[in-house]
């Protein structure tokens, strides 16, 4: 009943329109009525006529034909809409498009529930919104125009048409708005004598939905008289978008034994078609499933979400069972609710199933051997492990214990990354001597832990025996290095030290020789069957030798095994100074101008090689001077420093003065150096000494001319 009052309604209203204008109506192509509303009811039945469509194409109806977009309905000749079976839901909209040989046209038949009938009555009647009929009287009735997107040429087509019941000699229809006057410009126009509204290319409704235009009533001279009116154009969605995939790649992911109806991952396709219609109403699908063990239906999608899920039982989803962890799944999106005229896009979903630690490491034997000569280091063993899990994972990366047999700490053990093994090394050599044979017990992990209801068992543990190899060890100095302190310049022939070495080989009795093995300065000599090292030259702190007052010599001491074994021992002497070096002065020339104002002449230092007490502070002396007259002075200034004055200016000419420098040490020594000093003639900043030579006086010879004279 409800569903009758809908379309009896419907028609009425489009009654009251077309009465409206009756006097000058002409015959409009296409559907009489182009939407309607039906109520959804319970069950549409096979064969039973849903309600009645008009089609006129004004020139007979010739070869008239319709289309349903649903493919469960069809339209009789007569304009019935049937169910071709029992159908209990058809969706939310259904469209039938309607050609002859002259006019084709589509018509929107809305299915509304029963709690949406208001809702629907209240669409049918608000005349302003939908159908540009305004609250006063207007003498344009422009009704809702519905055109198919992606229509065939020829172009332009009718689609429609505007009326007035005013007929004013020379009025003219004129439209406006986007898509006549306005980008994209030209798409429809309307004939301004009869108000035929034409459409001059295909639409696309992906593009544009919905156009708003403007119809008014002008005068000849162009003047609007009526309007304007809305004219409201929809494009019908038709099924031209095949659902697509964009947001691959696909990879899912669910770890071994999970539930039944795990989620893995969830599919979703897009479709541009309207929403609201069966062309994007998508349906999933797994076409295909690689590979097929242990079961060709491992997952099933939800058809309408695109969830993947696991349908097998935890027992089968086993990763180290499979034929390989990674399923590849063919999936299909199809638009029309997934009807077989649907439009398809297939995408692959990869799911890999991720490995959890349910597999404890055993070791490949329980007891393994080694054999390492003493005195060694390295790796000595790889202990190999078994490991059913995922190598790439923590669940099957081992992690080696020594848990006893290690008291020294001579022993590691390191996982080996690429194999998984256990490297077990010696890193505190061993010694035969102590002990032949050690027992080590090593246990196996995984990095990961363990599921609850898995244990480390017997096979976990492993025992590894390590055989010592005797090897003839070189004898060794004890101490190592040696040192000992004495005096410089000993007599040849002292004794330096007895050396002392052993040989670790307690079980061979062997007998050990000495030898020198480095001696620098050829100094040193060594008993071969005692050890006792003597001089064999002075020792000379100063030498170039000597560092840091301490002289450094190697030896060896070499065994008697075959073949024989070398230790070798350091010897650091720390030679004690004595005060064997006289002091040196420096500078030892000097230059200064005949007609100096600064008769400063130049500060003298000395040094000494030797060490403190036996250097500094130095005494500066001169020699006796010549004459009635002085011509010179020293005045020490510090322990190592003392300066040169003249007490007059000179003449132009060299002078060797004799300085005597004493050092402190016991008993002292002096030195005696000559200080040439250079007088020249200086003039505008320039000194000239080129003449000094042949002025030259010597003040050791003027004192032996004047002892002469003195003598006779």
């Amino acid at each position: 009943m409800q569903h009758k009052t809908l379309l009896t309604l419907s028609f009425l209203l489009s009654q009251v329109l077309l009465l409206a204008c009756a006097e000058d109506l002409e015959c409009v192509p296409g559907f009489q009525q182009k939407v309607f509303y039906i109520e959804q009811p319970f069950e549409f039945t096979e064969d039973q006529p849903v309600l009645n469509l008009e089609f006129d194409d004004c020139k007979g109806n010739n070869k008239l034909n319709f289309e349903v977009s649903n493919p469960d309905f069809k339209v009789e000749r007569d304009g019935s809409l049937v169910a071709l079976k029992n159908i209990s839901e058809a969706g939310r909209a259904l469209f039938v498009h309607a050609r002859s040989e002259h006019a084709e046209d589509m018509a929107e038949i809305l299915i509304v529930g029963a709690n949406e009938k208001h809702g629907a009555l209240k669409e049918i009647f608000k005349i302003e919104g939908n159908l540009g009929i305004p609250r006063q009287k207007r003498a344009i009735l422009a009704t809702p125009i519905l055109i198919p997107e992606n229509q065939r040429p020829p172009f332009p087509r009718s689609v429609g048409k505007v009326i007035t019941s005013e007929g004013t000699e020379g009025a003219k229809f004129r439209l406006s708005g986007k898509g006549v006057d306005q980008e994209p410009k030209g798409i429809f126009r309307i004939n301004e004598i009869s108000g035929d509204v034409s459409v001059t290319r295909a639409l696309d409704r992906e593009a544009i939905a919905n156009y708003e235009l403007e119809v008014e009533v002008t005068d000849i001279s162009g003047k609007t008289i009526d309007g304007p009116v809305r004219l409201d154009i929809s494009v019908i969605d038709q099924n031209d978008n095949r659902p697509m995939f964009k947001e691959g790649p696909y990879v899912g992911h669910v770890m071994e034994g999970s539930p039944t109806g795990t989620t893995v991952m969830r599919m979703t396709a897009f479709d541009a078609d309207d929403s609201s219609t069966d062309n994007a109403l998508l349906r999933y699908n797994i076409l295909r499933q690689t590979p097929t063990k242990p079961s060709p239906n491992m997952f099933y999608i939800d058809p309408e979400k695109g969830d993947i899920v696991t349908v097998v039982s935890p027992v089968l989803l086993d990763r180290e069972t499979m034929e390989t962890p990674k399923y590849e799944l063919v999936i299909e999106a199809k638009d029309m609710g997934g009807l077989d005229v649907g439009l398809t896009d297939t995408a692959t979903a990869t799911i890999l199933i991720d490995d959890k630690n349910d597999h404890a490491p055993e070791f490949t034997k329980k007891e393994f051997q080694a054999t390492v000569k003493e005195g060694v280091t390295g790796v000595i063993v790889n202990l190999t492990v078994g490991d059913r899990d995922d190598p790439a994972t923590g669940a099957w990366r081992a992690v080696y214990t020594i848990i006893n047999g290690n008291p020294g700490q001579s022993f590691e053990i390191h996982t080996n990354p690429q194999t998984n093994e256990g490297m077990l090394s010696v890193v505190k050599p061993l010694d035969y001597e102590i002990s032949a044979f050690h027992t080590l017990l090593i246990k196996v992990e995984n990095e990961d832990p363990l599921i609850p209801d898995i244990a480390y068992g017997p096979s976990s543990t492993a025992t590894v025996q390590i055989t010592v190899e005797d090897v003839n060890e070189g004898p060794v100095f004890h101490p190592n290095p040696m040192t000992v302190t004495k005096e410089e310049n000993i007599p040849i022939g002292s004794v330096v030290l007895t050396v002392n070495a052993t040989d670790p080989d307690t079980l061979q009795h062997q007998t050990i020789r000495y030898s020198v093995y480095k001696d620098p300065a050829g100094w040193l000599e060594i008993n071969p069957t005692n050890g006792t090292i003597g001089t064999t030259a002075v020792l000379d702190r100063e030498s170039p030798y000597v560092h840091n007052n301490i002289y450094t010599a190697l030896f060896l001491a070499i065994d008697s095994g075959n073949p024989p074994a070398t230790g070798t021992g350091t010897l650091h002497i720390t030679l004690e100074d004595v005060n064997d070096n006289v002091p040196s002065l420096y500078p030892t020339l000097a230059k200064v101008c005949d007609d100096a104002k600064d008769l400063r002449v130049v500060v003298l230092g000395a040094s000494d090689k030797d060490l403190h007490p036996n250097t500094d502070p130095f005494k500066f002396e001169l020699s006796k001077q010549p004459g009635p007259e002085k011509l010179w002075r020293i005045t020490k200034l510090n322990n190592t420093h003392a300066q040169v004055v003249l007490l007059q200016n000179l003449k132009k000419a060299n002078y060797n003065i004799p300085i005597s420098v004493t050092d402190s040490g016991k008993p002292p020594l002096t030195n005696t150096t000559e200080l040439k000093l250079q007088v020249c003639s200086c003039k505008k900043s320039k000194m000239d000494c080129s003449a000094t030579d042949a002025l030259h006086i010597s003040m050791t010879l003027i004192l032996l001319s004047l002892f002469s004279l003195f003598c006779l």
